[in-house]
């Protein structure tokens, strides 16, 4: 995340704007302020970015966005971003009235439509009075049902508890349990745990996954938990293998089940769009889409790479490929760690 902002607000004009390598804009569309607010939805048009935006298990992200979205719940909107290939496609959906504010990347300025000036005073202005909550706005806080917030945090600890003994963690049971339920060897999960939240139940990370198995909230309600209820050790742990058996039936089709394993881990991490995405660049490639060490695995590494993910093939961006890289690594070398234990 960006730890500090600066953002100028320009109407698109007539002239040449070479800064931002575009021409002019013609829109005409009448939308400004009053009917945005009447509309109920603010239009954001944006390139995939690390700080602009990119998608995360289905949840939106990147510091611009994050922002635009406080802006719009501000004038009582929601915010809709629709991602361009190139800032000339943005430009492109302000002249045609589609958009109502575009967020540029490796710039200062974010760009309204020339025939929405009280949007652009109501930006400019929003903008002054709230700079310094910049850095709060890109910090995630999850709500649980009855309204209250869980900020991040996360205590560790040992990623052993008694190896004399042959305890791994005091959820020992727990992971045995429902490990036989997702089909997998019970120390495989509780290593994906360490490394999710180092054996933390009541675990929030940065993006807002919750619990021993950092299940994101939006994954949690697909498998019918509340965010409380992610707390508890239990509901989480079978909260994950329910989705752990439904990524090793999307991938399926790899036969090699050691194989599958790093898909899967590489999804419940990165989610099933971007691995997907990796997949296709290494079939462009020439490498072997269902085999993840020294063919996948790189490709995922390439989707943080603007040449990359702005690929006709990959269809979801940007990904912090590094991430779910090292995810998966870290899980395998544990999960050899842990094989000594019974």
């Amino acid at each position: 995340m960006l730890t500090s902002f600066s953002f100028s607000f320009v109407a698109c004009k007539e002239q040449p704007q070479k800064d931002l390598g575009v021409f002019h804009t013609t829109s005409s569309s009448g939308l400004d302020l009053d009917v945005i607010q009447q509309n109920g939805e603010l239009i954001a048009v944006a390139m995939y970015g690390q700080d602009t935006y990119f998608e995360h298990l289905g949840e939106g992200f990147g510091a611009q966005y994050m922002i635009a979205r406080e802006f719009a719940r501000s004038i009582g909107c929601t915010i809709r971003l629709d991602v361009m290939p190139d800032s000339a496609s943005m430009i492109h959906r302000l002249d045609d009235g589609e958009a109502d504010v575009a967020l540029f990347p490796n710039t200062e300025k974010w760009v309204t439509r020339a025939d929405a000036p009280q949007l652009k005073q109501t930006l400019h202005q929003w903008v002054k009075d709230n700079r310094e909550n910049f850095v709060a706005m890109t910090t995630i806080r999850v709500y649980d049902e009855r309204g209250r917030v869980y900020a991040p945090r996360r205590h560790v600890y040992s990623p052993v508890l008694n190896a004399s003994l042959g305890q791994i963690s005091q959820y020992d049971n727990l992971f045995r349990k429902y490990a036989a339920q997702c089909g997998w060897d019970w120390r495989l999960l509780a290593a994906q745990s360490y490394q999710e939240s180092a054996f933390d139940a009541n675990a929030v990370s940065s993006m807002g996954a919750l619990g021993l198995m950092q299940l994101m909230p939006r994954t949690a309600a697909s498998l019918g938990i509340s965010v409380s209820q992610a707390f508890n050790p239990e509901t989480n742990l079978r909260g994950a293998a329910r989705y752990i058996t439904r990524l090793n039936q999307y991938y399926s089709g790899i036969a090699d089940p050691n194989e599958r394993i790093c898909f899967v881990l590489a999804a419940y991490n990165g989610g099933e769009g971007h691995i997907d995405d990796a997949r296709r660049l290494a079939k462009k490639m020439g490498r072997d889409a269902d085999r993840w060490s020294g063919g996948v695995d790189l490709c995922v590494l390439h989707l943080s790479e603007s040449r990359y993910y702005n690929d006709p093939d990959v269809r979801h961006g940007y990904m912090r490929g590094s991430e779910t890289y090292n995810y998966v690594a870290d899980i395998l070398s544990r999960w050899r760690q842990y094989q000594g234990i019974r």
